[in-house]
């Protein structure tokens, strides 16, 4: 799938805001505003004044809106919660070629709040996503101790995992221990077999 650089980059911050949620395992990655700080210079968002509480809370709050827009389980869902979101953010589109990045479109309006500004960028970046006809692709990882969300761009769609060298590998090693475990309790019926590890999405014998 052939995404522009300036949607690709939005959704990767789309799903790292995602992945900063609070888990059974996992410690919410914006405790504080320290956090949030760190995550605004992490994934280099531009325009983001001095933080406080009111944007801490704000982000929050719309990482919460992109948790739906991957849980949506319909388009039309999905494009209701996108609305709300560029809409409350007021989004204002304008080219910009800041920071020696070539012409891109920004979506939040001058001195917008980091807030509005994750809403729009992001809120467009899925926007695409749903209007190419591929909602399926904002995907949670398959792994049973993992929810991480994460956007399968594979060609056939046929991402399963967060991350395919931990998640996906470990998965695959877990049950092909568990069937030699079987074969070494069923000798007779034992063959030769070989783990499947994942690479990029595929398996490979």
């Amino acid at each position: 799938m052939q995404i522009p650089h300036d949607t690709r980059r939005a959704l990767d911050v789309v799903v790292a805001l995602v992945n900063t949620a609070a888990e059974p395992d996992q410690p919410d990655g914006l405790a504080d505003i320290a956090a949030l700080r760190a995550f605004v210079q992490e994934h280099a968002i531009s325009d983001v004044g001095e933080l406080g509480a009111r944007d801490l809370s704000g982000v929050r709050t719309v990482r919460g809106k992109f948790a739906q827009v991957f849980a949506a389980p319909t388009s039309r869902a999905a494009s209701a919660l996108i609305n709300e979101l560029v809409a409350t953010a007021g989004t204002t589109p304008q080219l910009t070629d800041h920071d020696g990045y070539d012409w891109h479109v920004h979506y939040f309006a001058p001195g917008a709040s980091v807030g509005d500004h994750l809403a729009a960028d992001g809120g467009m970046a899925l926007a695409f996503i749903v209007v190419s006809g591929e909602q399926e692709r904002l995907r949670r990882c398959e792994a049973p101790d993992c929810r991480r969300a994460f956007v399968d761009l594979s060609r056939n769609r046929s991402r399963r995992y967060c991350d395919s060298r931990t998640c996906g590998n470990r998965l695959h090693v877990a049950a092909y221990r568990a069937r030699r475990k079987g074969a070494d309790s069923h000798p007779e019926g034992a063959g030769s077999e070989q783990v499947e590890i994942v690479h990029g999405g595929e398996q490979q014998q």
